[in-house]
């Protein structure tokens, strides 16, 4: 157990030493960028770092096993270069049962990323959304769900309109049983309008069945109208743009995924994106303690015996083949091409059992 807590502690002070320089050249990067794409803005330093701090955490959350990798070579490569491997075999201690102080390590890091790590992501993805928003172009579209259906907002110079709808299509642009509230630059109930379905065009809404109240009157009700059944209304929306107020399915916390993905079904969206977001979720641990397998593959030897850049390289390069197949099989997953639970979990049980069978043939020939 002393050993194996060495070996753990080893491991995870790796960890952190790597996620810790990738944090900073990725922040350091990021808030070029952001200065750059908001030159024309007037943002200063301040709010590039700003936005560069909100957006960090969700880039580095994407190579979390690349980094588990990374970290695991330098256990390894440390632990040869100081022969405390050699000693460690020599004493009896078998190749898989040294892994397993590791490849536990990296389980609870793959846990806690999930359960802690994760939420923390999803909030700072949906603040850097707003304010990304915001700087862009000062008025965005939020969409939101409840029980009571979807409510959308879209908004200008000239005031902002919010939306709800009972129900809508795949892609939220047709909208039924849906009611406009339309309020002035005075932030003021302008008017009211409720139709019984209403299809985006570019710059418009299609109403069907509308009704229209004007809230500026003493009896709006008296005042209401039956609108033509050609009646449209002004929008900045886009096909582009709703979708994007999803935001992406990392920007919901791991434990609000299930209410949110029966909130989408509810409502008339596809939340396949979403499940398979989930199952990958699920399956992370999994890839982490995968990673480190690979690692130990190819650099679990002797420093002495050399082509030690070489081994590094190859498992570096078995890292990104895995990196590379589970994010194809999250693309195939999205399209319903392939079942959800295989594009989550077929790659790292696929690279569980390959490293496997590279270290029983190293072991046992």
């Amino acid at each position: 157990m002393i050993l194996s807590r060495y070996i753990a502690r080893r491991f995870l002070w790796a960890y952190l030493q790597v996620l810790g320089t990738f944090w900073a050249i990725m922040m350091l990067i990021d808030m070029v960028e952001q200065l750059r794409r908001f030159s024309g803005q007037g943002i200063g330093t301040t709010g590039a770092l700003h936005l560069a701090a909100m957006n960090t955490p969700a880039n580095l959350y994407r190579i979390l096993p690349l980094i588990t990798i990374l970290a695991a070579i330098t256990l390894f490569l440390s632990l040869a270069r100081s022969s405390e491997l050699v000693v460690i075999r020599a004493a009896g201690r078998s190749a898989l049962r040294f892994l397993l102080a590791p490849v536990l390590m990296a389980l609870m890091i793959g846990g806690l990323t999930i359960a802690v790590f994760n939420p923390l992501v999803a909030a700072t993805q949906k603040e850097y959304d707003r304010l990304w928003a915001a700087a862009a172009d000062g008025a965005g579209s939020t969409l939101s769900l409840a029980d009571s259906g979807l409510w959308l907002r879209q908004g200008t110079e000239d005031g902002q309109t919010v939306i709800h709808a009972l129900r809508a299509n795949s892609d939220g642009t047709e909208l039924f049983g849906v009611t406009f509230m339309l309020f002035g630059p005075d932030g003021l109930a302008a008017e009211r309008v409720e139709a019984q379905s209403a299809q985006l065009l570019p710059g418009a809404w299609a109403l069907t069945g509308a009704k229209r109240w004007d809230m500026t009157s003493e009896n709006p009700e008296r005042e209401a109208m039956i609108l033509p059944e050609d009646a449209t209304l002004a929008s900045n929306l886009t096909r582009e743009r709703i979708r994007d107020s999803f935001g992406q399915p990392s920007a919901v916390p791991f434990w609000g995924l299930p209410a949110y993905i029966a909130g989408l079904e509810r409502a008339g969206f596809s939340a396949r994106a979403h499940r398979v977001w989930y199952q990958m979720e699920l399956a992370q641990p999994l890839l982490l303690a995968a990673m480190v397998l690979i690692a130990a593959g190819f650099t679990m030897r002797h420093a002495r015996l050399g082509k030690t850049g070489i081994y590094v390289l190859l498992a570096i390069l078995g890292g990104f083949f895995i990196f590379f197949l589970r994010n194809f099989a999250q693309v195939l997953g999205n399209n319903g091409q392939i079942p959800i639970l295989l594009s989550a979990w077929a790659a790292p049980v696929a690279a569980i059992l390959l490293a496997l069978g590279l270290l029983l043939h190293l072991e046992d020939g």
